[in-house]
């Protein structure tokens, strides 16, 4: 396996892993109010980029490693808020992010014209 498509991998695991860990966190797992809250619906600005990355698409790797900023940012701010679960889940969050940020913006930076895939 190459590297382009190690890291074209490595963005859909994390990115699917992102998904489920934002729906488990604020649904089961540690919601702000029992029985699940609406920041449930941080999860859909993730499911945009998904078809993309799946298909391996480099303009959406570009801008879907600036999107995924904002949900590193929430989990610093969530994981030095939050004490117990959530504050793990946080921590999560924030492996998470940083490898499909960094597996996108390599991908991105491999699989430009001229270089090959």
């Amino acid at each position: 396996m190459n590297r382009t498509a190690a890291l074209h991998y490595a963005a859909i695991a994390s990115l699917i892993a992102l998904i489920f860990l934002c729906l488990g966190w604020e649904l089961w797992l540690a919601p702000l109010r029992p029985g699940g809250s609406a920041l449930v619906f941080k999860v859909l600005p993730l499911l945009l980029p998904l078809p993309g990355i799946l298909r391996g698409k480099r303009y959406t790797y570009q801008w879907a490693s600036m999107l995924i900023l904002l949900y590193l940012t929430e989990g610093v701010v969530r994981a030095m808020s939050d004490k117990g679960p959530s504050a793990a889940l946080a921590g999560a969050e924030i492996a998470l992010t940083a490898v499909f940020f960094f597996s996108t913006i390599f991908y991105a930076r491999l699989s430009r014209a001229g270089k090959a895939a």
